[in-house]
């Protein structure tokens, strides 16, 4: 597992150039996989919802245009980012500095949970979901999108030439952080399989886990309750 030390530092450095980063590499798809994942929430009003290593804001915002949302990360170039994005806009968001391997919230305290792109780079996967599981109202649901690896056979090598030659090469260009998106490749191959996922998230003891994958399995959707 990664050193939070040097996650946190690696993302600090990305921060400037982040969402542009991400509209390029996915060829901005990655705006309809967090659509579908603020759908799968069947979100109403009163619904208070955790968005853990939230970025730069995208989910936490779309969400927080459905119900109050708490967006967190340990990065602060990231949640700077997110705070200036909710600016001026009529959404229910709060930004809050915080790691989710310890939360600072009561048991009990959220009806949804989500984490974007951002389980495989706890320090702690078990210690993580068990502490989010904590903070969960009985029957809350925690909905995870996350890489995958492609379930069609046609794309598996395409895909690895992409994360392991094109992507680095491209967030070098447009980041001049090369290293960084040579971390993100590494971590998407070396990421438990969807179903492997699902065994996690009950060994940390949610309930009828499941998943969905989208975009050939590129990424994953993964939900489960408390």
């Amino acid at each position: 597992m990664p050193e939070a030390s040097a996650v946190r530092e690696m993302f600090e450095a990305v921060a400037p150039r982040y969402d542009l980063l991400n509209r390029v590499l996915s060829l901005g798809i990655d705006r309809s996989w967090r659509r579908e994942v603020v759908e799968s929430l069947s979100l109403s009003s009163s619904d208070r919802v955790l968005d853990l290593c939230c970025g730069t804001g995208d989910l936490a915002l779309e969400i927080a245009e459905h119900a109050e949302c708490v967006a967190c990360d340990f990065t602060w170039n990231m949640l700077t980012r997110a705070r200036a994005k909710s600016a001026g806009r009529n959404a229910g968001l709060a930004v809050a500095a915080a790691d989710t391997l310890a939360l600072p919230f009561l048991d009990d305290t959220f009806d949804r949970a989500t984490v974007a792109f951002g389980v495989r780079n706890l320090a702690d996967i078990h210690r993580g979901l068990v502490e989010i599981l904590r903070v969960l109202r009985p029957g809350g649901t925690l909905a995870i999108l996350e890489f995958s690896h492609p379930n069609r056979f046609w794309l598996r090598l395409p895909y690895r030439i992409y994360l392991n030659a094109i992507l680095p090469r491209l967030g070098d260009v447009l980041s001049r952080r090369g290293e960084a998106y040579r971390y993100l490749a590494e971590s998407i191959m070396g990421f438990p399989e969807p179903e492997r996922l699902v065994e996690l998230l009950a060994e940390a003891g949610y309930r009828d886990a499941d998943f969905k994958r989208l975009s050939g399995g590129i990424v994953a959707i993964h939900r489960a309750r408390k």
